[in-house]
């Protein structure tokens, strides 16, 4: 095996792009507009410990597993691009306002204390001694040291750049299907009837994963989510703050010197483009609900896009049901922090033949027990 195509240019297919090239394989990126896709929208937030949940341990490891990474593949990528990914360590703060939300954060800490996660339980007021610009009104909240943050964008660019010095070509194109011989898959064709080999062709297409033409059933499905970009924030806030405001659930992460990300809505609502009024009220309104000054901000941007579900929320990765075929997608909320996993246990399923421990649980036989 020699020859690989990966149809899709963002975060999870670079990711794995990057990888494979490092090992010696020959690697060819397929995608029309590489880095516009869902990573374009994340806010980059590194938190499997805030994000935990009952019934979800198994991606709960392989998403400590893959922040454990961050730091090391954040510094590898600087120096094979050039380009900082704005990795941010200042932890997350989750906060809360009526008697129903606190009940949620205790819910949480309990389960958190049960796996034997770092998370601190804070009064209202030992919450704003951490993030000063926080409401009084809030009435307490959890601080995760060690759930961070990214640039996402930041980090497309470094791995556009990391991927093409190692060798990784990219093809600005369409992918149009994939390509079957003898019952294998055989390469990708592309938008005007291009054919391009491969002896195996990853599937990396995020909520496009699906519809893409030769590709076996896959539930992976388009979850819409509306953000916003905000300008003037420097000094607001130190980490990322996330709230449950009266039940509703808003985060703010702060990047790039002075800019804010405040998200995101999860709707199921296809492959809808369209940023809504009520969206974007209720984003700012919850937002400003906790911390006041987003009020004087600059509102920058507003967009929508897709995160890839799947019916348990974690990725499917290894064989399908396709030979040749491998797919890395349905990362759902979890995209940016398990680029660094999922690019190392492609790049070993491809070159020794079996996906790592660590990823076995997340195939697609798992959807047929």
């Amino acid at each position: 095996m020699n020859e690989i195509a990966v149809a899709g240019g963002g975060l999870i297919g670079l990711a794995v792009a990057w990888r494979c090239a490092q090992r010696g394989l020959s690697v060819t990126v397929v995608d029309e507009a590489p880095g516009t896709g869902a990573s374009f929208a994340a806010a980059g937030m590194l938190a499997p410990v805030t994000e935990a949940a009952y019934g979800e341990e198994p991606l709960l490891r392989l998403c400590r597993a893959s922040l454990q990474r961050y730091p090391g593949f954040a510094a590898e990528l600087a120096q094979a691009s050039g380009v900082e990914v704005g990795l941010r360590t200042a932890g997350t703060l989750v906060v809360g306002f009526d008697e129903d939300d606190m009940g949620a954060l205790s819910a949480l800490h309990t389960f958190q204390q049960e796996l034997g996660l770092d998370a601190e339980r804070l009064t209202g007021r030992e919450s704003r001694r951490r993030e000063p610009s926080l409401t009084p009104r809030v009435r307490g909240g959890l601080h995760v040291p060690g759930d961070h943050s990214v640039d996402p964008r930041a980090l497309h660019r470094a791995l556009l750049a990391a991927a093409a010095a190692a060798g990784v070509r990219m093809v600005r194109a369409r992918a149009e299907a994939v390509r079957v011989e003898n019952g294998r898959a055989s390469g990708l064709r592309l938008a005007g009837g291009e054919e391009l080999d491969g002896d195996v062709v990853v599937l990396a297409l995020g909520a496009h994963s699906a519809s893409l033409p030769g590709v076996p059933p896959l539930p992976v499905r388009p979850v819409k989510g509306q953000i916003l970009r905000l300008r003037g924030a420097a000094g607001l806030l130190d980490g990322t703050v996330r709230a449950l405001v009266r039940g509703r659930q808003v985060y703010l992460v702060p990047y790039a010197g002075d800019r804010l990300v405040v998200g995101a809505t999860v709707e199921d609502r296809g492959f809808d483009t369209t940023v809504t009024a009520g969206g974007v009220h209720d984003l700012l309104h919850d937002a400003i609900d906790v911390v006041p000054g987003v009020s004087e901000l600059e509102l920058v941007e507003t967009l929508a896009r897709w995160r890839p579900g799947s019916p348990d929320n974690a990725p499917v990765l290894g064989p399908s049901d396709l030979p040749g075929l491998v797919l890395a997608t349905g990362h759902y909320r979890n995209g940016v922090l398990l680029a660094p996993v999922t690019g190392e246990a492609i790049a070993e399923l491809l070159v020794a033949g079996t996906l790592p421990e660590l990823a076995a649980p997340f195939t697609v036989d798992r959807f047929r027990r």
